[in-house]
């Protein structure tokens, strides 16, 4: 299996469409969030939805990729990059957002779609990325750990417990 990250184009509307609709239909929330701004039905309006190039509203500048099975054609995962963190995101959101769909878990894609991540916040000069995962998601903790994650604490999240996690990218590559 080889993935890479793409960025919404029109090539990828077909998979990035059906990627959608299996979330809609597992019933899930759809991670990152970033990927269900907009409707995927208008798809120019679309990709403008799903990345914010200038701060506003309390939002901060963001990139959102797609995790493309190169054999497939299947687009198997997203990842939103935030450029850099705010208060908010300092506490309860982190770096990276990240999903894989929801037929595709328990293959090893997280764990290489955040690998690809860690590359692009090399590129925008991020050398210590936080991610965040909720306690009992002990797959999505386990993705985090393989990239060099560093448990630094939990934290309340609206009666969620949230663990946060480190890793430093001066140290590595």
């Amino acid at each position: 299996m080889t993935l890479r990250l793409v960025k919404a184009e029109e090539k990828y509307k077909e998979a990035i469409t059906d990627y959608l609709k299996e979330w809609e239909e597992s019933g899930e929330k759809i991670t990152p969030y970033a990927v269900s701004k907009g409707d995927v039905h208008d798809f120019p309006a679309y990709c403008e939805a799903i990345e914010l190039k200038e701060p506003q509203n309390g939002l901060v500048p963001d990139s959102t990729f797609f995790c493309l099975e190169e054999e497939s054609g299947e687009i198997v995962g997203a990842i939103n990059i935030r450029h850099y963190l705010n208060d908010y995101l300092r506490m309860y959101g982190g770096h990276i957002g990240d999903g894989v769909r929801p037929s595709r878990r328990r293959e090893g894609i997280a764990t290489e779609m955040i690998a690809l991540a860690l590359e692009e916040c090399r590129k925008l000069g991020i050398e210590r990325v936080l991610m965040t995962c909720d306690k009992d998601n002990i797959g999505s903790a386990r993705s985090i750990q393989k990239n060099g994650g560093v448990l630094e604490n939990e934290v309340d999240d609206e009666g969620e417990i949230l663990q946060r996690y480190w890793i430093d990218l001066s140290k590595k590559g």
